[in-house]
């Protein structure tokens, strides 16, 4: 772990624009953001784009910097926003995933085979359901209010512990703990009717 010293003296070697202060946040940070960054976007084109848009940013931003918490908690919560950004901005411009259901082989086979028409149908079903859910989690969590909807994204989706979360919406474990727990509850409603749906589903 560095310490607060080491991090100060290169905020303001950032600041006045040292050579070789920029090679070393790379190095000091670099692997740290990248690692972060995948855990978010799942594919290494992607996180390798936003380690370096990041990099730029706490460049051109340091002067922002305030010093009133870590200097690793602001880089992780520049490195959430980027990714937010891009999750956002890729999921407008890609088309909806549905599932590709080959339903016209069972119409083939259907004479000769005839108990496939229902293994394609429990399939499709299976998927639907994996569609819906999905559907109605990602609806529900872009309800959440944003405070809420970080620490669950954070922790649930993401996977990150709670001192890494902590650390990059830069507030305490215990409070982090406490958005998180309300967040739940708040998922958990909004997805009660769509879970007696599916109880009622499988009973019939």
């Amino acid at each position: 772990m560095r310490d607060n010293t080491s991090d100060r003296q290169l905020v303001e070697r950032l600041r006045k624009g040292d050579d070789t202060a920029m090679p070393d946040l790379q190095d000091l940070y670099g692997s740290r953001i990248y690692q972060l960054a995948f855990r978010y976007m799942k594919n290494r084109e992607d996180a390798e784009e936003i380690a370096q848009d990041v990099l730029m940013r706490v460049f051109r931003k340091i002067d922002a910097f305030r010093g009133d918490a870590a200097l690793s908690s602001w880089i992780y919560r520049i490195t959430f926003n980027t990714a937010m950004s891009r999750l956002r901005s890729l999921k407008h411009r890609r088309p909806a995933e549905v599932p590709q259901e080959t339903v016209s082989r069972a119409d083939t086979t259907e004479k000769t085979v005839p108990r496939e028409v229902a293994d394609w149908s429990d399939l499709a079903d299976d998927q639907l359901l994996r569609s819906e859910m999905r559907a109605r989690l990602v609806s529900a969590l872009s309800g959440l209010p944003d405070i809420y909807r970080a620490a669950v994204l954070l922790r649930d989706v993401q996977g990150l512990s709670t001192e890494e979360a902590s650390a990059v919406l830069g507030v305490k474990t215990q409070t982090l703990k406490s958005r998180l727990h309300r967040g739940r509850l708040i998922l958990r409603g909004r997805l009660a009717d769509f879970a007696d749906g599916l109880a009622m589903r499988s009973v019939a």
